[in-house]
């Protein structure tokens, strides 16, 4: 992640094709230590592509992982077995309304 924050760097910083040198100062810049065939690496993966392709490459992929609640329900409902496995998954889930917290319950008030 730091080889490609540096690289990014280098890049915003108007050099199109940052070099292995020039990715090395950076991170040394930071007190942090560049290792020779990561960046070799690094650099052999971008090399002759445009970082706006790239970018857009890496967001397509990420919309493709799965976040938030539904995923964490998939496996739970996968487990429970029986009558519950086979609902629909496209079934609604409960809304849950939560308690109004009151200042009557403590006694006073922050604001008074």
């Amino acid at each position: 992640m730091r080889l490609v924050a540096a690289y990014l760097l280098a890049a915003l910083g108007g050099n199109s094709q940052p070099s292995a040198g020039d990715l090395r100062s950076i991170l040394e810049s930071v007190g942090e230590e560049a290792e020779k065939e990561r960046i070799d690496h690094l650099l052999s993966e971008v090399k002759g592509k445009d970082i706006a392709e790239l970018i857009a490459a890496g967001r397509e992929k990420f919309a493709s992982v799965p976040s938030g609640g539904a995923v964490a329900a998939a496996p739970l409902a996968s487990s429970v077995g029986g009558a519950a496995a086979s609902a629909p998954a496209a079934a609604e889930p409960k809304k849950v309304e939560e308690k109004e917290e009151s200042d009557e319950d403590m006694g006073f008030s922050l604001f008074d």
